[in-house]
């Protein structure tokens, strides 16, 4: 089963479109994960065994783990999750972006010793940065197009002689050019509800991978509504700190389960409700 399938598998399984990104802070770790040597993959194990029923994927951000020198704990995370969590894809947060050999070997890195279904990466260096991954066929490549942090428009929005954002024109030349194996994603930021509708028109049924909800403040209802497909589905809707960090006292584990299921509630609730006055819609 190819990365696609298996999301669109987890779609209608889970009933969700909750993505939960793993995180680990070991300075907002519960006390009693203190002094144990394999704390990050202990916390986030946990998280993933207590979320499961209702997510439609993880989302472990390598960095957090590699600032650590806990890359084995991450390799430990993927299997559990692979062999405990099977139905569920795991996407392998890196952002890389480089040329030539360094490609394959970032791409042999979240595929092979990872073992991660898709891997997120950077476009700027153009379409022989992105081939390696696209190289492996099943696995999913999830492009970096609108990000949710305010920078982004530094660049994001530049226009092009035509006038078209550059945003927009990575979504078009993903859709059109390098989607050969119908392997790929974007990144839109739930931050800009406006401008996730824009890709959505642009991309069809292209799965989206939206961060931004919770601390980042994204609005569920908007996003929803701007990043929907037709069948209610195609969006990878992530929340990180706001479940990973629901509490830090004895009940983390429960806090974390409670509030990744309130949040998938919140997701289905704005699939069932018409847009409100003032949300995006197309």
């Amino acid at each position: 089963m190819n990365f696609t399938e298996k999301l669109n598998c987890a779609w209608a399984s889970q009933e969700s479109l909750l993505m939960v990104g793993l995180d680990p802070d070991p300075r907002r770790f519960p006390a009693e994960l203190a002094g144990r040597s394999d704390a990050v993959f202990e916390f986030c194990r946990r998280i993933a065994d207590a979320t499961a029923p209702y997510v439609c994927g993880f989302k472990p951000q390598i960095a957090y783990f590699a600032a650590l020198s806990a890359e084995e704990q991450l390799q430990d995370l993927c299997k559990h999750i692979r062999e405990h969590h099977p139905h569920l894809p795991i996407v392998l947060d890196a952002k890389r972006g480089d040329i030539g050999s360094t490609a394959q070997q970032y791409a042999r890195e979240a595929f092979e010793r990872y073992g991660a279904d898709a891997v997120t990466v950077n476009p700027y260096m153009g379409r022989d940065s992105i081939q390696p991954y696209i190289d492996y066929g099943d696995r999913g490549v999830i492009i970096l197009c609108r990000t949710s942090n305010a920078g982004g428009a530094d660049l994001q929005d530049m226009r092009l002689a035509n006038g078209t954002p550059l945003y927009l024109h990575v979504a078009d030349q993903v859709a059109r050019v390098w989607n050969t194996n119908e392997q790929c994603a974007l990144v839109v930021g739930a931050t800009f509800p406006e401008e996730i509708a824009q890709v959505r028109r642009r991309v069809g049924n292209m799965p989206l991978l939206i961060p931004g909800i919770g601390v980042q403040g994204g609005d569920i209802q908007a996003t929803v509504q701007a990043g929907r497909t037709a069948a209610g589905t195609g969006m990878m809707i992530n929340s990180s700190r706001a479940i990973l960090y629901a509490s830090q006292g004895d009940n983390w584990v429960e806090a974390a389960a409670k509030t990744a299921r309130a949040t998938r509630s919140a997701i289905r609730q704005a699939l069932s409700n018409p847009a409100r006055t003032g949300d995006v819609s197309f």
